[in-house]
């Protein structure tokens, strides 16, 4: 086994390097933004895929964890994290054994958005001495999961409700990105409906780093569940949430070809940078050096092309800002903690693979 790097310089490539003083100063930053609003945070670990990292949110006043796959949260289970919340669709008796299994060890909470779903939930959690709370997932403009109506979540939340070990917790969102308001006025219609039909709604959850920095004046949400937040992107960037320097994840690599003089080739390909566009142009930009972006990606191979008088040459080493962090951490066994040229730590992604 190699001994750990002590700079960033003693990394081989390819490698993840998160640098530690802008994530934590991210951690902050959002906990403050929740709090000025009023809304519990109740971050999505999808993004760093690390105990590490959840317990410094819950530290700094996150409520819990948000995890999106039963895997990513019994690895949180079992790393000491004790509040977890599992905004999916959980379906067939595998799944909903563990998430019993689960259940027995932590404060756990899901969302479903069919009467199949909470049919197998009810089968399966029936002590009414310690139910599950669901939460009813309701698609606010996302075009993704979610009931399409403010009758069809009471409905389900009726469902919930009438199973002896469910008890319903509220209503879920993850609203379309720029659409925040639209998203606040469908929950309210459900909210209404649902209380005035004796179903209180304890909670009411939405996501998505790039709206969680608006202003405003008051909001029907109760809790908040961003993700990239921790790390931010190109991505975010673009959507105003973040600048460069609150940018904390960048991917070391290595120039192994100079074809051109416009042209370089990295040793980071779809394998290391995610194909994510996300209405990106490219699939990444160089950090301090302005004209250099990742064009084109093969499995092994980062095309960067260059302008605006920027050079590579065979040999150097550049770290490249990816348009999606949250893919990328999912590529990697491990990451490098960061500060300055310093290295702080090396963490295994304990979360990453977790597919159900």
């Amino acid at each position: 086994m190699s001994p750990r790097p002590k700079t960033i310089a003693e990394i081989d490539t390819p490698a993840v390097l998160i640098d530690i003083d802008r994530a934590e100063r991210n951690i902050a930053n959002a906990q403050k933004a929740a709090e000025a609003a009023g809304v519990k945070l109740r971050p999505h670990i999808k993004t760093h895929k690390l105990p590490f990292f959840a317990k410094k949110q819950v530290e700094a006043g996150a409520i819990g964890i948000t995890c999106q796959k039963i895997g990513e949260a019994e690895v949180m289970a079992d790393a000491g994290l004790t509040d977890i919340f599992l905004p999916y669709n959980i379906i067939g008796k595998a799944k909903l054994a563990r998430l019993l299994a689960l259940h027995r060890r932590i404060t756990l909470s899901v969302t479903a958005d069919s009467a199949t779903t909470i049919a197998g939930l009810a089968e399966t959690f029936t002590d009414p001495g310690r139910p599950l709370k669901v939460l009813v997932e309701c698609d606010t403009g996302a075009a993704r999961c979610g009931v399409q109506t403010a009758e069809q979540a009471l409905a389900l939340a009726r469902q919930i409700d009438a199973a002896p070990g469910l008890a319903f917790g509220g209503l879920m969102t993850y609203p379309a990105a720029g659409a925040p308001q639209g998203a606040e006025a469908w929950l309210a219609s459900a909210r209404d409906l649902l209380e005035r039909q004796g179903l209180a709604c304890e909670t009411v959850t939405s996501g998505g780093t790039p709206d969680m920095w608006r202003k405003q004046d008051a909001t029907i949400v109760t809790e908040y569940r961003p993700g990239t937040y921790i790390y931010m992107d190109r991505y975010q960037v673009k959507q105003g949430a973040a600048t460069a320097d609150d940018c904390a994840l960048t991917v070391l690599a290595t120039v192994v070809s100079a074809p051109t003089p416009t042209r370089a080739i990295l040793d980071s390909g779809s394998k290391a940078l995610t194909s994510d566009l996300l209405g990106l142009p490219d699939h990444g930009e160089l950090v301090g050096i302005p004209g250099a972006r990742v064009t084109a990606l093969s499995e092994e191979h980062g095309k960067v092309e260059l302008s605006d008088g920027a050079t590579l040459a065979v040999g150097d080493r550049v770290r490249v800002l990816p348009d999606h962090a949250c893919v990328v951490t999912n590529l990697f066994d491990e990451i490098y903690l960061v500060s300055g040229d310093r290295v702080v730590d090396v963490l295994p992604v304990a979360a990453r693979g977790k597919l159900s």
